[in-house]
């Protein structure tokens, strides 16, 4: 074979190198453990047969699918209060084994809530708990819990997004952009609600607000189920992207209206019209100062909604009258960096006669109860409070922990009391409550996950069916100091570890905000483990920009995603190349997906004194290709921060490649378009440069088992080729 000129074409090129003028002594590498990759691919790295708790009923029992240890398809059961698990559906019993057809809009929408597997995977139920809606294959199936009885309702086309009335009378449900009801039982007919302007969409949550906003709904039922609320969308400005699949010419491409960093958002507002029908009241609050519909909640006290400006510095909660469409600002707040809202609140408590927020303006989060014209500080920033779980009577159930790589699960009365611990302080816990009842999902420092529901009735495990690694990494987890700061780190060396060698690096990386790398669950370092025992020293480090060390370590990457997290990745590495002799810090390689991608590129743009090659997995090359939402928060906008944006772009710094590139990229990715990537080859292209392309028929999430497999496989035949020969 002929060494080829270029290799800048969507297509995957040999990873073998061409040297015709001298022959290359190749190392002896450790045979790869081909056990292992094939079975991590096979159960989408030990995830599938792990359960998934997805409602918590007034009696106490707890509703969640499970799929088998090697299938993508959930099945629904149920752990009732006394500790047993009972099978309350399943997919074959509800579709048998025919494929289930899912809509473009239903694809993105679980693409944005990063659900992998499909079969039972959201449901609804009443509010008395009796009974429960799965959507399935176009249908809407429902299960009376206290009979065993199941029915199935037709709607007889297009059903986007369904929920059940609180009462369980009505489902409520999208079709081409209306609101429609159907009654809860066989034979019952649809309803359309609303009819939209042309350009208009209602009851659909658009794309700033699924992917970055946490906010995947579009409407919500009253208490009384008696109303709905739905969202207004006028997108009519925003950019349609169409995204196709090259690999699949006869289908058509498939149009999203996505936003991208400098143009026009959607317009949204809300709208409240009665269960039977009508004529809608508009809700709408001041658009021009605050854009973005972040949340809406309509449960225990009045209808609310938190809104915020463009600039994301700028917070209101806002509360209706539905009747009269009156608006009373009840919060606002200010960050002058942005204001961080995906954390849980607000959240009102179970009497309406007040509201729990989050707030950072101490520097630490602190939970704040406003209750009569009152705020009474619930939390001391000294707990490590990250998340708000869920509110009970007289308590809250929070996420926190001081540890960066650990988290817990507390009770907090609203009393003053001292919070009480509910997980068992072993690894990272999250967890979901109602009722009483909190489920929490821990991954644990000592391997395993476990799945623990804690109520009334005592302590119980939901039972996981995964598959167990055979290995138990050999990852410590430690700290360097970077300029007074403390950065974690995790080492994982190989088993077959020689501390007479030295051993190429490899850095694997995401680097970017809502993500830490360095935790202490065990089992999330398997695959590390594997690119150990093939010959390496794999390193991961936690840089600022990331979450759960305060605002001021956040907030260090405003209108720049690049310089900070690159320099404290390179100074947590070489840090540890000081600390340990057998790290080669001169074959070094980094890797990582989506952000990390972006680190990837970047790395071996900016830093070839450093990365010796580099894996940029489904890179942001260009922060004005990505979307609003999440851009604008750190970067502000390209109008706002035109030097920014150009320092901070792959595009900017393609002439300077010099070290080997492997760009692997979906051609169906909606979130990291493609454009991406030909962006990137075509500056390399004009710059005289080249990389390596691997394009797969596949989105972000890559859940294919066989595309994950032959992505370790090159991912460890290119570091092997370029970092195996100094």
């Amino acid at each position: 074979m002929r060494c080829a000129t270029s290799i800048l074409s969507l297509a995957l090129f040999s990873l073998l190198a061409c040297h015709p003028d001298k022959a290359v002594k190749m190392p002896t590498w450790p045979a790869l453990d081909e056990t292992l990759l094939a079975d991590a691919a096979a159960t989408f790295n030990f995830r599938l047969g792990v359960p998934n708790p997805l409602a918590i009923t007034k009696d106490g029992a707890v509703l969640f699918r499970r799929t088998p240890p090697r299938s993508f398809a959930s099945d629904l059961y149920e752990l009732t209060p006394a500790g047993q698990v009972k099978t309350l559906a399943t997919v074959d019993e509800l579709i048998g084994v025919a494929e289930e057809k899912l809509s473009d809009a239903e694809k993105a929408r679980r693409e944005r809530s990063r659900t992998a597997t499909r079969g039972i995977v959201d449901i609804d139920v009443s509010d008395d708990g009796t009974l429960v809606l799965a959507p399935l294959g176009g249908q809407f199936h429902l299960v009376d819990r206290t009979t065993g009885k199941r029915s199935v309702v037709d709607p007889k086309g297009g059903a986007y997004d369904p929920h059940l009335s609180p009462d369980g009378k009505t489902i409520a449900f999208v079709r081409d952009g209306n609101l429609w009801t159907i009654g809860a039982q066989a034979g019952a007919t649809a309803k359309q609600l609303t009819k939209h302007p042309e350009g208009f969409e209602y009851a659909v949550a658009e794309h700033a607000a699924q992917e970055e906003l946490n906010r995947n709904r579009g409407f919500w039922w009253s208490p009384d189920s008696k109303q709905l609320v739905f969202q207004r969308t006028d997108a009519r400005a925003v950019d349609t992207i169409y995204v196709s699949d090259p690999r699949h010419p006869e289908k058509a491409p498939v149009p999203f209206k996505y936003p991208r960093a400098g143009t026009a958002n959607a317009i949204v507002d809300l709208g409240v019209i009665a269960a039977g029908g009508g004529e809608p009241r508009w809700l709408t609050w001041n658009l021009q100062t605050h854009p973005y519909l972040a949340s809406v909640h309509w449960d225990f006290g009045p209808l609310t909604a938190l809104v915020m400006d463009r600039d994301q510095t700028d917070v209101q909660v806002i509360s209706f009258d539905p009747a009269t469409g009156a608006m009373k600002t009840l919060l606002s707040e200010h960050d002058e960096a942005w204001v961080n809202v995906a954390v849980g609140a607000p959240r009102w408590l179970p009497d309406g006669s007040g509201f729990l927020w989050m707030t950072e303006k101490h520097g630490d989060w602190t939970l704040e109860l406003h209750a009569g014209g009152q705020v009474k500080q619930i939390t001391p920033p000294e707990l490590g409070l990250r998340h708000l779980v869920a509110v009970e009577p007289g308590a809250a159930i929070v996420q926190a922990s001081t540890d960066a790589t650990l988290q817990d699960i507390y009770r907090v009365p609203l009393d003053g009391s001292p919070p009480v611990r509910l997980s068992n302080g072993d690894g990272v816990a999250g967890a979901k409550a109602k009722h009483g009842v909190v489920v929490i999902a821990a991954g644990l420092s000592r391997g395993g996950k476990s799945f623990t529901v804690v109520s009334p009735s005592g302590r119980h495990e939901i039972p996981s069916v995964a598959e167990q690694p055979k290995l138990v990494p050999t990852t410590v987890l430690e700290t360097v100091d970077i300029g007074g700061r403390k950065h974690h780190v995790s080492i994982t060396r190989p088993r077959g570890f020689d501390k007479t060698k030295r051993y190429p690096v490899l850095v694997k990386v995401y680097g970017g905000p809502h993500a830490v790398m360095v935790t202490n669950s065990r089992d999330g370092y398997v695959m590390d483990q594997w690119y150990a025992d093939a010959g390496f020293i794999v390193v991961r480090s936690d840089n600022r920009g990331t979450p759960d060390r305060g605002r001021a370590w956040e907030r260090a990457l405003l209108k720049d995603l690049v310089t900070v997290p690159m320099d404290d990745q390179v100074a947590a590495l070489q840090a540890l190349g000081k600390r340990y002799v057998e790290m080669d810090l001169d074959r070094v390689g980094i890797v990582g997906w989506s952000f990390g991608g972006y680190m990837a590129a970047m790395g071996v743009l900016l830093r070839p004194d450093i990365f010796k090659a580099g894996i940029a997995g489904a890179p942001v090359t260009d922060w004005a290709l990505y979307d609003t939402a999440y851009t604008e928060r750190y970067m502000k906008t390209p109008q706002a921060n035109p030097d920014g944006y150009k320092a901070t772009s792959a595009l900017t710094h393609a002439a300077k490649l010099e070290r080997p590139l492997l760009i692997i990229h979906g051609l169906t990715d909606d979130n990291v378009h493609l454009a991406h990537t030909l962006a990137l080859i075509e500056a390399l292209y004009v710059a005289g440069k080249r990389a390596e392309v691997i394009t797969l028929s596949a989105t972000h999430m890559l859940p294919d088992p066989k595309l994950n497999l032959a992505r370790e496989q090159v991912q460890i035949a290119f570091f092997r080729q370029h970092l195996g020969v100094k």
